[in-house]
């Protein structure tokens, strides 16, 4: 009985990664509609700033869905089928999405994802010095 339990689960793990993938390059598409139609639009009143904001929406969306392909595998190959050979396969994935998602990040923030800059340590130091005078 455990056995049957067991694949059943496994059946249900397997059906719940494919999905978690489908979501994942749902967003990926969805995003890419939508950052194409949003750059199309504001083309019309704001060429400057519209490829920009084109690059960062859909980067944005590319991260995201990457973060739910990245979750479609782990499911599987740790439920499913966690042979040496599938985990090995899925850190070399892993790796390279991570890769793929930090180039990103930088390419979309102009920073690399560990450093944090608050509001107020990206001003200026002079704009920091006049705030602390005038307090």
């Amino acid at each position: 009985m455990n056995v049957a339990i067991m694949e059943n689960f496994r059946a249900w793990m397997e059906v719940v990664g494919t999905a978690v993938d489908g979501a994942g390059v749902l967003i990926v598409v969805l995003g890419a509609a939508y950052s194409t139609l949003r750059f199309a639009w504001s083309l019309l009143s704001k060429v400057d700033e519209a490829y920009r904001a084109y690059r960062q929406a859909l980067g944005r969306a590319i991260l995201l869905g990457l973060e739910f392909l990245v979750a479609g595998d782990i499911i599987r190959t740790v439920v499913v089928s966690p042979t040496l050979l599938n985990v090995i396969a899925l850190a070399i994935i892993v790796l390279i999405r991570t890769f793929l998602s930090v180039a990103l990040e930088l390419e979309l923030e102009g920073r690399w994802p560990w450093s944090h800059t608050s509001a107020g340590s990206a001003r200026p130091a002079s704009d920091r010095a006049e705030t602390s005078k005038a307090c």
